[in-house]
């Protein structure tokens, strides 16, 4: 296991500096002058000049590329433009949040959608197999942010369940699980979608395999035969699109933070966008980057877990 978890490690170095490398072109060769789009076009030359040395773009490409590298590596992500402060200490300061809002989405993600797929697939063509693809359809065709506003409406404005505001840092570990529940749904159900699809697809074709059969011959509880023995066979397809709707959440999380007025990363992005400070996206764009292979490499591992097969690979 320790070999497999090595190796994996190792093959994220090259993903780590292609994801970098890709994050450092994009924001210079966005058309336009940063500094123009900074301090408007009536800012003299001199001043442009002055900031144009301030985000280091007078120097050479391959010295800008060194720079954002070696800064990198010793976790400095920079400046903010408009608010001075370090970079990092404005991501640190969001950053639980929105891990909070997405480790609560997955959870919601796949206690909800594991099981509708599986009882899905055991009564094909039924009621239950009906409603899980509607269900599952309706999900992946709501935006996040349509979704959201819906959630609000129904159970912040009418029913009065949940706040309407979020109140993401209340000292009140109650509240703050009220403040959660709606945002954690919203991202959720979207999950719950693919989840329960992936589910569904993996389970009928697993029911129809010879080694069910033969278990059901034997005389083992139907409850059994699924659980022990199908449901095993398709945890590897399962945690694949858990992994790989990881960075979807990261994403979507930026739409959900807005609707219901959460701190994070996604509500940072924004206000960067607004005040067009282009240092504090790109660390931002950096940090997505990194929980992003993040989440590839725990799904690589968490593959070792669930099928022993893998390790030797």
């Amino acid at each position: 296991m320790l070999r497999f978890v090595i190796k994996r490690l190792i093959l994220a170095i090259p993903t780590l500096w292609a994801v970098l490398t890709t994050v450092f072109v994009l924001v210079r060769v966005v058309p336009g002058d940063p500094t123009i789009a900074i301090l408007g076009d009536q800012a003299s030359e001199g001043a442009r000049a002055e900031l144009r040395d301030k985000l280091g773009l007078s120097k050479p490409i391959l010295a800008q590329y060194v720079d954002f590298m070696s800064q990198i590596l010793t976790g400095d992500l920079g400046r903010s433009l408009s608010t001075n402060r370090p970079i990092a200490d404005d991501v640190l300061a969001v950053l639980p949040y929105t891990i909070e809002l997405t480790l609560a989405a997955l959870v919601v993600g796949t206690v909800l959608g594991v099981p509708l797929g599986v009882l899905a697939a055991k009564n094909r063509n039924g009621f239950a197999d009906w409603f899980a693809r509607i269900f599952s359809l309706a999900g992946v065709s709501f935006p996040a942010f349509v979704s959201g506003i819906l959630l609000l409406l129904v159970f912040a404005v009418e029913l009065r369940w949940f706040p309407v505001i979020s109140t993401a840092n209340a000292a009140d570990p109650v509240e703050r699980l009220r403040a959660l529940v709606l945002p954690a749904l919203n991202l959720g159900l979207l999950m719950v979608a693919y989840v329960t699809r992936v589910t569904r697809s993996g389970m009928l074709k697993a029911l129809s395999e010879d080694y069910v059969r033969t278990a059901r011959a034997k005389g083992l509880p139907y409850r059994t035969v699924v659980w022990r023995h199908a449901f095993r066979n398709v945890l590897v397809p399962i945690v694949t699109v858990v992994g790989l709707y990881l960075g979807v959440l990261i994403g979507n999380a930026v739409l959900t933070e807005i609707v219901f007025n959460r701190p994070g990363i996604g509500k940072l992005i924004v206000t960067a966008l607004n005040q067009r400070d282009y240092s504090l996206l790109q660390g931002l764009m950096v940090v997505s980057a990194f929980a992003i292979v993040l989440a590839n490499i725990l799904t690589d591992l968490t593959y070792g877990l669930v099928d022993p097969r893998v390790k030797t690979q």
